[in-house]
């Protein structure tokens, strides 16, 4: 199931939705050199500078990689001079990501959901928003695996809480989806609250399910489950000027 649009429009530019999702494609393609995948580069650039538990937890412990970029090791024979110290992982770690349809996903969503969240709230504060969303998104992953040597990387942490946002807001929105019948697929257009809570049971089943360290082959589903939870139940706090008239056009005249 994949969103193409919603059918709320905005009222102002989303200018900042716009440099979130340039910053994104530009450290992925400049700083990570990346192209459909992460070379040994980017595979450096992942481990150094995205968040990962054990150096959380454990003030001192650093990692590298190892094996051509294709391992990390951590501990006394991995440190390496001007390492990111783990404190700034937590938030270069939400621009980086692992692979070209890593980025395309979540650069979707956000230009989908996070326009009307930016429109809903002041420019500044949405900025605010979208970050403590990214560390509360984190903070549950690494609760779940306090010693991971893992880097945990990429945006949808952040965008996670700007979907837990837009349900709380918008539920009687339509989204237009691309949803697949097996190798068949139908265009319809569903309730946000549908699209976005079958998103949120996607990530709960595989997280409750699956090891937390192995995690389908590299999902932080915590993460996306933190970030939708922080959303959700802190939107109120941040939006102040929510489009209370958005599903107008549908509503059934009353006489």
């Amino acid at each position: 199931m994949i969103p193409i649009k919603d059918d709320i429009p905005t009222r102002r530019f989303p200018i900042l939705t716009i440099v979130l999702i340039a910053i994104n494609v530009i450290v992925y393609l400049v700083f990570e050199q990346g192209l459909w995948g992460l070379g040994e580069h980017g595979n450096e650039v992942v481990v150094e500078y995205g968040a990962i538990p054990i150096e959380i937890t454990d003030p001192g412990t650093e990692c590298a990689t190892v094996a051509g970029g294709t391992a990390v090791r951590c501990g006394p024979d991995a440190a390496v001079p001007d390492q990111a110290p783990f404190w700034a992982t937590v938030l270069t770690s939400m621009f980086l990501h692992g692979s070209l349809l890593h980025l395309a996903g979540n650069m979707l969503f956000l230009w989908i959901f996070g326009n009307n969240i930016e429109d809903s709230m002041n420019r500044l504060v949405f900025v605010v928003f979208y970050v403590l969303g990214g560390l509360a998104a984190l903070g549950l992953q690494v609760a779940m695996d306090l010693n991971s040597t893992i880097p945990t990387v990429g945006a949808s942490g952040a965008i996670a809480a700007v979907l837990g946002a837009y349900a709380r807001l918008y539920p009687h929105a339509r989204v237009v989806t691309v949803v697949f019948i097996i190798i068949f697929f139908t265009i319809v257009t569903l309730p946000a609250l549908l699209v976005l809570g079958l998103w949120f049971l996607l990530q709960l089943l595989p997280a409750f399910s699956e090891p937390v360290t192995n995690t389908g082959g590299g999902v932080a589903y915590f993460a996306h489950i933190g970030g939708f939870l922080f959303g959700v139940l802190t939107i109120k706090l941040f939006a102040n000027d929510v489009n209370e008239d958005y599903d107008q056009a549908r509503r059934i005249p009353v006489y």
